[in-house]
């Protein structure tokens, strides 16, 4: 732990620096919500409606009278595992189907690689918006519509990486030495191909909250009165006039998460390919 400190304050670029103190902040910010605010997050009070930033409610109250930071704040935690579980079956998925279809070639490769053909063919935010409007709106269509459709970058990445390693001269000499394919693919194979999925992962993260809340804005993705993001900026958008902070805020908020996120992207690719 120690070393990774030391390491971050020496040798890490900036990007990754800024990136990850951004992304740690709403980490925090998101655990310690029920501390940070004393409000409750979906409790309506009309009495407080409308009421503009300051007093009480520091960042205003929403429509209905619930306080707009503390909606922010717990809608983080929704937005951030939006992010997480987004990314992860996608990413398990493809580096599967890209690490078996690169080591294994043949006419599993050809299959594999004929569905991936047939899923990219298809527009990628409509795939999804058609496969949440048909299992309904919900956390649960919104992970396993992007598992089933994003899963083909993953899967081209590590295929790639695949096919250069299954030629190198350490996985060679494993199979000199008898070892078993599955051995061969996840103990030296699969720490190598990784790498340029790993760094698209985080990218893919932030493109992964932007979609969910835009999901969210169209009314397919977190159903009120749960506090998103994306659902709290729809929410706004009559009284833009009247109640910007309603919408404006949960936008920051959301761009801010997207723009560390990107940092720290930025910040991997530099670190693990450094003549990239």
């Amino acid at each position: 732990m120690t070393r990774a400190l030391m390491w971050l304050r020496r040798e890490a670029p900036r990007s990754l620096l800024v990136g990850l103190a951004i992304t740690l902040f709403w980490i925090v910010a998101a655990a310690l919500a029920p501390v940070l605010s004393h409000f409750d997050p979906i409790k309506i009070d009309v009495i407080n409606a409308l009421q503009p930033p300051g007093g009480a409610h520091l960042l205003g109250a929403d429509s209905v009278g619930r306080d707009v930071l503390t909606r922010i704040l717990y809608g983080a935690r929704m937005d951030l595992l939006m992010a997480v579980a987004g990314v992860a079956g996608p990413f398990i998925l493809g580096t599967a189907i890209g690490l078996l279809a690169g080591y294994s070639g043949g006419w599993l490769d050809a299959l594999l690689m004929r569905i991936l053909e047939v899923t990219i063919s298809f527009p990628y935010f409509v795939l999804v918006i058609a496969i949440v409007s048909i299992m309904g709106p919900g956390l649960q269509s919104y992970i396993i519509s992007l598992t089933v459709v994003n899963w083909v970058t993953y899967a081209r990445l590590v295929r790639a990486e695949t096919l250069v390693l299954s030629n190198a001269d350490f996985v060679l000499a494993a199979r000199v030495l008898g070892y078993r394919p599955g051995r061969i693919m996840l103990r030296h194979i699969f720490p190598n191909a990784i790498i340029p999925s790993s760094v698209f992962l985080m990218t893919d993260a932030v493109l992964t909250i932007v979609l969910g809340s835009s999901l969210g804005f169209l009314g397919l993705g977190v159903q009120p009165p749960t506090p998103e993001w994306g659902v709290m900026i729809a929410e706004g958008r009559t009284y833009l006039g009247s109640a910007w902070w309603i919408s404006l805020f949960p936008g920051l908020a959301l761009c801010s998460l997207a723009f560390g996120l990107s940092l720290v992207a930025d910040g991997m690719a530099q670190v693990l390919d450094p003549e990239a």
